[in-house]
């Protein structure tokens, strides 16, 4: 008891200093600076440790997990000896409100999200009134530093209804500037844009794939539009960001989760040269993240979220320090695979090949680096080696005619009545293409040659099949494993 009350009122000293640094833009500037780094971690250490005496005490299914996994907490603390949440063993054997604190949903103020279900049924997710506006104040505080206008008019194209971004997009920018929820619907974008008309500044919101469709099918000249682009829900490659600067003056993406919150982490300049710099160096990318393909590099503030990476996979782990959220989360695995290190790690390893961090962006931000990859579950296995849905993104996005004709992909990897394993690779064109593709042959060398370039495990098993072992099968858009797909669930790209 002693020590919980003495960790909580810690805790709430930190939590008001850090709201007072929060309040502006200005002063949310200094938590950016190097010096502060470790104060940041340290800081996010205790919050992590507060929030794990708060679950243990005060929630009844942390309590109930905890006592199954043989841990009673006592002795030194240890975040590494905490039982480590996944959907399968904590959030689909508990209840709603039985992960909640004290057993009950809060009384008023709550919001309760519903994920997208792409892995899955969708599960609910509890928001109290505290930590929405907590995530609120962060979007606000973000936007102010990198727009820097209050006139401009935020298009939410996310999903909206019970999904978690949709929403929490709207709820938190609300009050920044001039705010349209569209959601995934092509003719209503085209419709405000035509209303409202190119002498505003656009800030839009959206999924990947969704807003690739538009700029590729639409009859609006887009080119006296002053617009900005914020995506989320999946990464992007940079022949895809490379696509869609052609439309938007900037294009940055954010990562979250509904399980845990939005805008965990955001893409900034540094981290998209890093970024751009890797994809062009493929050494570079291996000696700094381990693959060819680079990952999406984001930042994120310590204090709030402790990540940490596992071995063997590198499935990510995510501790939210916050007393006042509505349930705890501890050392939840989202199964994305990726990694952290801090921005002087990141600049020790730049040195040594030469490369000034400083060089990246003229004023870098020194919180720490968070990549990912994505969902550990989402490759495709092949001969040992394992195809990333970021591998074919990145060949399609990276090729000048693809790129305009292709609006979705999945693949599927399965045996043939040889009982040989095939990898076959499905195409949407995009709606109303227009000119011919390239013919099935074409195209399987096409990416055959591209998974030779960008993956190192399949460059490495190819002399154990020939390139027959690829299939392309083209579909017209909205049929094959397409057909009744849902706008408001991110994309399937692996298929059954």
């Amino acid at each position: 008891m002693i020590e919980r009350a003495l960790v909580r009122a810690a805790v709430a000293a930190l939590w008001m200093l850090r709201l007072l640094f929060s309040l502006s833009p200005r002063t949310y500037l200094l938590l950016n600076a190097g010096p502060v780094q470790p104060a940041l971690a340290a800081v996010g250490r205790l919050r992590a440790r507060a929030v794990f005496l708060k679950g243990q005490a005060r929630c009844p299914a942390y309590r109930r997990f905890l006592e199954e996994a043989g841990h009673d907490g006592r002795g030194s603390w240890d975040l590494g000896r905490v039982p480590v949440m996944t959907k399968e063993n904590y959030v689909k054997r508990h209840g709603i409100a039985e992960r909640c604190y004290d057993g009950t949903l809060p009384a008023s103020g709550v919001v309760i999200d519903e994920s997208s279900g792409s892995s899955g049924v969708p599960n609910n997710w509890v928001r109290s009134a505290e930590e929405r506006r907590d995530v609120k104040r962060i979007l606000m505080t973000n936007y102010a530093m990198r727009y820097r206008d209050r006139g401009c008019i935020l298009l939410n194209c996310f999903a909206l209804g019970p999904w978690a971004t949709g929403m929490n997009v709207s709820m938190s920018l609300v009050d920044v500037g001039i705010l349209k929820s569209i959601g995934p619907d092509q003719k209503k974008l085209e419709n405000t844009l035509t209303i409202f008309g190119p002498r505003y500044r656009y800030l839009v919101f959206g999924y990947p794939p969704f807003i690739k469709s538009f700029v590729d099918t639409t009859a609006i000249d887009l080119s006296p539009f002053h617009m900005d682009l914020i995506v989320g829900g999946e990464g992007i490659s940079e022949g895809l960001r490379a696509h869609l600067l052609k439309y938007f003056r900037s294009v940055i993406s954010s990562y979250g989760a509904s399980d845990l919150e939005i805008n965990i982490g955001v893409e900034t300049e540094m981290t998209i040269n890093l970024r751009r710099r890797c994809a062009a160096d493929r050494v570079l990318s291996r000696e700094l993240f381990g693959r060819d393909t680079p990952p999406m590099i984001f930042q994120y503030n310590a204090a709030t979220y402790l990540i940490e990476s596992l071995p063997p996979d590198g499935e990510l782990i995510f501790t939210i320090g916050r007393l006042r959220s509505a349930a705890p989360k501890i050392r939840y695995n989202l199964m994305d695979q990726g990694g952290v290190m801090t921005y002087a790690e990141l600049g020790r390893k730049l040195a040594a090949r030469g490369i000034a961090i400083a060089d990246l962006a003229p004023r870098p931000s020194r919180f720490p680096i968070l990549f990912v990859f994505g969902r550990a579950d989402l490759t495709v296995p092949f001969y040992g080696a394992k195809v990333y849905p970021t591998d074919l993104e990145g060949i399609i996005n990276g090729h000048p005619v693809l790129v305009k004709q292709i609006n979705s992909f999945q693949m599927v990897s399965y045996e043939d009545e040889k009982i040989d394993r095939r990898l076959k690779i499905h195409l949407e064109k995009v709606k109303d293409l227009r000119g011919e593709m390239a013919p099935p042959q074409a195209l399987r060398d096409l990416f055959f040659d591209g998974l030779v370039a960008c993956n190192q495990d399949f460059r490495e098993v190819t002399r154990m099949f020939d390139r027959g072992c690829v299939e392309v099968e083209v579909h017209e858009f909205g049929q094959g494993p397409f057909r009744d797909r849902d706008l408001r669930v991110k994309s399937r790209y692996v298929g059954s």
